[in-house]
């Protein structure tokens, strides 16, 4: 063995000296910094033609042919939701919506229109949100129309079985009592009532008292005053041809009555600025989840475009202010984030807010308060702009990844009376967007000295008393028992 100990040293060291040569040759190339890479105008998203077809029964229609796989999707849209239920009865609309399909119809029952769906790979679900019903339904092109009239039937004819009503009634009773099993939860509600008030049909909850008084003719009354061809909107996409799907969706629905429902105007929110600082107590806890923030706005603001690139620069992930300074920089959260919201037809919220352990919540919070106020104070960078404005339009195309999406936009843009264009206008407007206009709306939205602050955690524990903010508001969470 020790003969070969020259020729292994020799082979050793013409290795390294050859990778040496390698290395230097590399050094003396010049390296390119990724600033300066410059990248073409994206090109121009070609979005697909949807049909739109109004049946004389007033039921909207929404089509849009994808012949890639043999199957049909419907997405249904009824304009109702939870913000017309009775302040008595919260959750009555949820039930409703849920009832409807586990329930069955006059004609089959919950269990066996599973067994029906099953047998043929398809699904049909129902459901009532906030402000609007929906349903849906897939299927194979070959069983469309078993899938379609099974749809009809439950949005038509829904039997609202009352083994049903107690089922979706006790699960709903158990929600409420782990509600405040979440601390993120516990929060995200809490300040939902801090910016909209606790009795507003955007912030108001079940309690077991007002799903205790719901009954089956509650359920009845609430599906026939909301439910009816001309209270509906359909969007359809898949294999199919369109003047055949008109004709079979016509048919299916030949029976709906209309409802000629007057709707009342979305209630209006009322909000006050103002500067509180509030705490909800969790001693089983050893971090802290902290909002602080007001009232938003509505996507009809003109202001909107603007607000997106600003609530990029702010608390666009990895790359926003909060991000980097709170999180990476200070430490001081294991999660950050921040956003100004805003919704089609009622204000969304702007808030920023962190988990952080408990001996660092007010040092969080005034510094998360602090990069909010910097945002009004001086212009972004050119970089922050631009990496805003490019993270977002680049992500653009992904709005159209299948036929789906773009069929069921539409019909959400035409339910609360935006221009079928409107996701074209944000990106046009965003590439618009200045240094000049993100201070401008910066100044003019963000109001940092009139923030609602809430911390969840434990008050003991915390770095500073929540006085040294302000007057503390202690906000009791107990959950009020069932009724005997």
């Amino acid at each position: 063995m020790t003969g070969h100990k020259p020729f292994i040293i020799k082979v050793v060291f013409l290795a390294v000296v050859g990778l040496s040569l390698l290395w230097s040759g590399c050094g003396r190339q010049q390296m390119t910094d990724y600033k300066s890479l410059e990248y073409p105008k994206l090109g121009d998203v070609e979005v697909p033609e949807v049909q739109q077809v109004t049946l004389t029964n007033g039921m909207r229609l929404f089509l849009l042919e994808d012949h890639e796989l043999p199957l049909v999707n419907i997405s249904v849209r009824i304009r109702t939701g939870s913000i017309y239920e009775p302040a008595e009865k919260i959750g009555l609309a949820s039930i409703t919506g849920e009832v409807m399909r586990t329930g069955g119809t006059a004609s089959k029952t919950g269990d066996e229109i599973d067994e029906e769906l099953e047998a043929i790979a398809a699904s049909v679900e129902t459901g009532i949100g906030l402000n609007s019903g929906s349903a849906s339904m897939s299927v194979l092109k070959r069983d469309l129309d078993k899938g379609l009239s099974i749809l009809a039937d439950v949005l038509m004819n829904p039997a609202f079985r009352e083994d049903k009503i107690q089922l979706a009634k006790m699960q709903a009773g158990s929600s409420i009592a782990r509600r405040n099993d979440s601390v993120g939860a516990v929060a995200g509600r809490e300040f939902d009532k801090l910016i909209y008030g606790a009795d507003s049909v955007y912030a108001r909850h079940t309690e077991y008292a007002t799903i205790g008084g719901i009954t089956r003719d509650d359920l009845a009354d609430f599906h026939r005053k909301y439910f009816g061809p001309d209270n509906a909107m359909l969007a359809v996409w898949g294999d199919f041809d369109t003047e055949q799907m008109v004709k079979k969706i016509e048919k299916a629905f030949e029976t709906w009555e209309r409802v000629d429902l007057q709707l009342p105007d979305v209630p209006k929110v009322r909000y006050e600025f103002r500067k509180t600082v509030n705490v909800v107590r969790k001693d089983d806890v050893n971090q802290s989840n902290v909002y602080l923030g007001h009232i938003g706005g509505l996507r009809s603001d003109p202001d909107y475009f603007a607000l997106i690139v600003m609530n990029r620069i702010l608390g666009g992930g990895f790359t926003g202010r909060l991000f980097k300074n709170v999180r990476s920089r200070e430490g001081l959260a294991y999660s950050v984030y921040g956003r100004y919201s805003a919704n089609y037809d009622y204000p969304g919220e702007f808030y920023v807010g962190c988990q952080t352990k408990s001996e660092s919540t007010v040092y969080a919070i005034q510094a998360m308060l602090r990069e909010v106020e910097k945002m009004g104070e001086s212009e972004v960078t050119d970089e922050e702009l631009a990496l805003a404005k490019d993270s977002f339009l680049n992500s653009f195309v992904f709005n159209f990844d299948t036929k789906g999406e773009v069929v069921n936009r539409l019909m959400t843009y035409a339910y609360y009376g935006y221009p079928a264009d409107f996701l074209q206008r944000i990106k046009e407007n965003v590439e618009k967007v200045s240094r000049e206009d993100v201070l401008r709306v910066a100044k003019k939205h963000l109001k940092p000295d009139k923030v609602q602050i809430l911390a969840v955690g434990r008050p003991q524990d915390f770095d500073e008393p929540m006085s040294s903010l302000g007057p503390v508001n202690e906000i009791d969470i107990t959950i009020p028992p069932p009724q005997q």
